[in-house]
């Protein structure tokens, strides 16, 4: 598309020429006659190029050029000019015009400078395209925050799916951050002017999801005075977030799944097809797999909405990433709640660090939001403050490693070997470092 040329003149002849000059050295064109046919053609070809006369019916090249540069002021306008136009297409070059061709020109000279505009074209796209890809991932290392394996693959993962309209299932236990990640694919992607809709499968009765999620007519049933517009005709173009996909009733599953296949829906108490064009998030605390193999959810709508799938690591491994958060939490807190950000004694940390956090980043905030708020329980009930303060480095790394290797067992499944992979050690470390703290082999 960048390679495209504009040759605007109204003089078929020298238009025909131009093209065909072009065209032999491999560049596409497309032609028109006045401002007005080619400015429409800026707007909807996307050119890499304009090429226009100076003099033309009606408004001239110069009203060409500033209308080009109101639309993008980095597209590349050629003015074409005649004896008398010398001076006027040197003011244009004040005004930003790329360069001026005086008739008679050669065929060839023609060639060599829409072949350099061209060129600085594309690299003016490029530079534009790394300098969007740079906003996008400062924007998600400010929302996605960690340094960890697990959040850095998550990152990437999240920026190359947001411009698709893939659908996507997002796995992770609860307070993990999964609304979260579920708008960031929203809001770095195409359809970040349509609505983020969001509902929880599992927050309504089962009498009102079918309602909220297809909308009804008035009349549909007892209660409906009015029309309602439902979940997914109100996302269409934009995005569809469906939180605890797994709780949704099967009758509903039967529906949402058909929705997916044609992109209609037809409202309760309707009879006419509504084209809805939104794209589906899923997320859920459980494994949709075994529930589909188990015959507790439908595999076909599994499937269907499994496309592309973000596992989300819980807090307990990716427990480098606490201090970074925990930083983040205070310092938002404290704005919020018009407090100054306390601090936070290397003894505290490490408290944080050696807890397991059921609650993943969630629980985290919330410890984060009593510190702000001076509340004395502060940090996770089992934590003795004063022991915590009294506790050296080596009893609170002894402890931190106490705490993930019991994450890692009861992961496993009380699995030796597979809890030293988790762990990224040797099975004989493994055995070693329990005896060291006092635990027993499973």
């Amino acid at each position: 598309m960048t390679a495209l040329a504009l040759v605007i003149d109204d003089d078929p002849d020298v238009r025909l020429g131009c093209e065909q000059a072009l065209q032999l050295e491999g560049i596409a064109t497309v032609g028109a006659g006045c401002a007005e046919a080619g400015l429409a053609l800026v707007r909807r070809a996307q050119p890499g190029v304009v090429v226009t006369d100076v003099r033309l019916p009606g408004r001239d090249g110069l009203h060409v050029l500033n209308e080009v540069r109101s639309i993008d002021a980095d597209l590349p306008v050629v003015l074409i000019t005649g004896h008398g136009d010398v001076s006027l297409a040197v003011q244009a070059m004040k005004l930003g015009a790329y360069d001026f061709i005086e008739k008679p020109f050669a065929p060839e000279f023609l060639v060599d400078v829409v072949r350099r505009a061209l060129e600085k074209r594309a690299l003016t796209l490029e530079v534009r395209a790394l300098r969007h890809q740079l906003n996008d991932r400062n924007r998600l290392e400010s929302r996605i925050i960690g340094h960890s394996d697990g959040i850095l693959r998550l990152r990437r993962l999240v920026q190359d799916l947001s411009d698709t309209s893939a659908s996507v299932l997002i796995n992770g236990e609860t307070g993990t951050g999964k609304e979260l990640i579920a708008r960031c694919l929203h809001d770095l992607s195409p359809r970040r002017k349509g609505h983020f809709v969001a509902l929880n499968c599992g927050g309504l009765p089962e009498s009102l999801v079918e309602s909220e999620i297809f909308g009804h007519e008035a009349g549909a049933f007892t209660g409906a005075a009015k029309r309602r517009i439902g979940k997914i005709e109100y996302a269409s173009g934009g995005t569809l977030f469906l939180d605890e996909i797994e709780s949704m009733p099967a009758s509903l599953q039967i529906k949402l799944l058909r929705v997916l296949q044609e992109r209609t829906l037809e409202r309760l108490g309707s009879n006419v097809a509504l084209a809805v064009d939104c794209r589906v998030i899923a997320a859920t605390k459980s494994d949709l797999g075994v529930l589909s193999a188990d015959g507790r959810f439908r595999s076909d709508l599994y499937y269907r909405l499994n496309v592309a799938s973000l596992l989300l690591p819980p807090l307990r491994q990716r427990r480098e990433d606490i201090p970074l958060l925990f930083g983040h939490f205070l310092e938002q807190l404290g704005a919020t709640h018009g407090r100054p950000v306390p601090e936070m004694p290397p003894a505290k940390m490490q408290v944080l660090m050696a807890y397991s956090w059921p609650g993943n980043v969630r629980e985290l905030r919330n410890v984060a939001d009593r510190c702000v708020l001076g509340i004395e329980m502060g940090f996770p009930p089992f934590a003795d403050p004063v022991e915590a303060e009294a506790r050296s480095l080596p009893q609170a790394m002894d402890a931190f490693e106490r705490a993930m290797i019991v994450d890692a067992l009861r992961s496993s499944g009380d699995n030796m070997t597979l809890a030293a992979q988790g762990l990224r050690i040797p099975k004989t470390t493994l055995h070693d470092k329990m005896k060291k703290l006092g635990l027993r082999p499973p």
